[in-house]
């Protein structure tokens, strides 16, 4: 279930409804009638002016950001970690210029988006004697200054295929905490370091104009930021009989942000042709209902899709001042799916969509790590444990349920928020067991003899629940091709899990909750339309769920502290089939 939705849940939901209810309510005028053929290219004809791209254009975006940040280890080389993946959903906005030429539109665009992203992963790991540390990478906004240079396709070039370079900056915060040390029998230190970096950028996308004045937009950009320095705190060394503390000093963090974004530009100078579409104030213009009638028909469409994806689910176990005691990072989850989905659109404008997809987890790994435990009855200390196991025979499923309004609709194009439930669940079985840090913690059964490679020794079951947020924007591209892009952010998400320990002498259960959750899902595929009704596409999909909780086990006298976070993402391949009802033109007027 649903709990403790932030207020802070509304920006997102804002950003997408304020940016098109002023399309709509300041710029009525825009909206006018049109024709298209079947396939989403405008007719030739008289009444259509080429598209001119030139003049200065503001507008908003949202999406997906995903940091990868790798730790030096300035004390040896690492057994393993370093590597710290921080997602999260952004918002924010843009300016720009363009000149068009020809078919050619050159320009410069400026941008800046705020964001929580946040990940952590082990760092500074070079020897199992070692307390090593978690490394937090938490970023707040970034931004871009950069050029652009685009092509103007299709017949009126309203279809800009763009691609932009130039500089790009970022503002972080990354804490090195030590994990467990020997549960407070030594100080638990952290260092924090936080700066601004600038880098450089490279990206691409297209534009689509909806009206002479209004366009929607899709673009990946790949932000470097290369290497900055950061702290470490002291720590422990462990030695015979005894533990010899380590210095702390400063290391590097070489940081880059890849970057999926949807966006709606206002531009002020432009020209060209007529546009074939409607917004909510059509449902209230004496034109319309006065002389009778809607202007818009039953749209439906549905298909299938199959999804090729990989994914991480990672569990930290922390004491009770959020110290990690352990940690299991299940990576490389290498999985199939397949899916049924569909969207219905009313004359209303409303718009109510879903999906529904099950598969398997064939392959992967596991990480178990340990900090700050004894072995032999407390005689041996092991200040850092680490083994790797198997992942396989595992099932994931699926399904979102979305209503919305469609801000802006047409013939060839819909666009409009939304508001939607989630659900995804994943298990996968742990078989075998090595240790790769300290060889004083062998992996064994509980009657001390060594654990077969294909001996089941753990299971994870997870059950994510969140509130989605976000915008939808489907539009021809032209020429038979299609782009529908999908962005939301997870504001209120839930987590119900279990973990299953089946190498002790009894099977310790502990089960997992989070609360207060987020997350971030975007979606995009590109398709062609081969006749009215039918059409293959090809996409990409990222998700990411997070949060903090407490879990409970067999033998636990309290809850402790907790963090869970998912991510999955790939390949889509989709087919679709549409039934469509051709909308009453919308009154003619004269070309702004």
């Amino acid at each position: 279930m649903l709990r403790n939705f932030s207020p802070r849940g509304l920006h997102a939901l804002l950003l997408a409804g304020v940016s098109a209810v002023s399309l709509t309510a300041a710029n009525a005028a825009d909206l006018y009638g049109g024709q298209k053929d079947g396939r989403g290219s405008l007719k030739d004809g008289p009444a259509y002016a080429a598209l001119n791209w030139t003049g200065f254009y503001a507008g908003t975006n949202s999406g997906a950001v995903v940091g990868t940040g790798s730790v030096s280890d300035p004390l040896g080389s690492s057994i393993y970690g370093d590597d710290v993946t921080n997602p999260g959903y952004f918002f924010g906005g843009q300016i720009g210029y363009n000149r068009q030429m020809g078919r050619w539109v050159l320009g410069a665009e400026a941008d800046v988006d705020f964001t929580e992203a946040r990940g952590d992963n082990t760092c500074l790991a070079y020897s199992g004697n070692y307390v090593s540390a978690d490394c937090r990478v938490k970023t707040d906004a970034f931004g871009t200054i950069a050029g652009r240079i685009g092509y103007a396709a299709g017949p009126e070039g309203r279809t800009l295929l763009f691609a932009k370079a130039g500089a790009a900056w970022t503002s972080n915060r990354v804490t090195v905490t030590n994990n467990n040390q020997f549960f407070g029998t030594q100080p638990d230190l952290q260092a924090a370091t936080n700066y601004t970096a600038w880098g450089w950028m490279v990206g691409g996308g297209l534009e689509h104009a909806l009206t002479p004045r209004w366009s929607v937009k899709a673009e990946y950009n790949y932000l470097d930021f290369g290497d900055t320095s950061i702290d470490y705190p002291r720590s422990m060394l462990g030695v015979p009989n005894a533990f010899a503390n380590v210095a702390g000093g400063s290391t590097k963090i070489n940081e880059q942000e890849h970057v999926f974004k949807v966006g709606v530009n206002y531009h002020f100078n432009a020209t060209g042709p007529v546009w074939d579409g409607g917004s909510p104030l059509d449902l209230f213009n004496g034109s319309v209902f006065l002389k009778g009638g809607l202007p818009y028909g039953w749209n439906t469409e549905f298909g299938a899709r199959y999804w090729a994806s990989t994914g991480k689910f990672q569990w930290d176990n922390q004491v009770g001042n959020r110290i990690n005691e352990s940690r299991l990072t299940y990576s490389n989850l290498d999985g199939n799916s397949g899916e049924l989905f569909a969207r219905v659109d009313t004359p209303y404008l409303l718009f109510v969509k879903g999906v529904a997809g099950l598969g398997g987890i064939g392959s992967g790994k596991q990480n178990d790590e340990d900090w700050g435990i004894t072995v032999n009855n407390g005689a041996t200390p092991i200040p850092y444990s680490n083994t790797v196991s198997n992942e396989g025979n595992g099932t994931l499923g699926y399904a979102i349920a979305d209503v919305g309004l469609d801000l802006l609709r047409g013939t060839n194009f819909r666009v409009g928020p939304f508001i939607g439930y989630s659900y995804y669940t994943q298990r996968t079985d742990t078989t075998g067991c090595v240790q790769i840090a300290n060889g004083n913690s062998p992996c064994l059964n509980s009657d001390g003899t060594s654990v077969a490679s294909n001996a089941l020794v753990g299971t994870q079951t997870s059950e994510w629940e969140a509130l989605r947020l976000g915008a939808s924007a489907d539009y021809s591209l032209g020429y038979g091709f299609r782009l529908t892009t999908d962005a939301a952010w997870l504001a209120a998400a839930s987590f119900r899990g279990r973990d299953n320990h089946l190498l002790r002498g009894t099977t310790t259960y502990f089960d997992q909750k989070v609360d207060n959750g987020q997350g971030v899902q975007f979606d995009a595929i590109l398709s062609y339309d081969f006749s009215n009704h039918l059409s293959l596409g090809l996409g990409g999909r990222y998700w990411a769920m997070w949060g903090d909780g407490d879990f409970t086990c067999t033998g636990c006298s309290t809850a402790h502290p907790e963090r869970i976070a998912t991510e999955r993402y790939g390949l889509l391949v989709q087919g679709s089939y549409k039934i469509n009802v051709v909308p009453q033109p919308l009154p003619a007027a004269p070309l702004k």
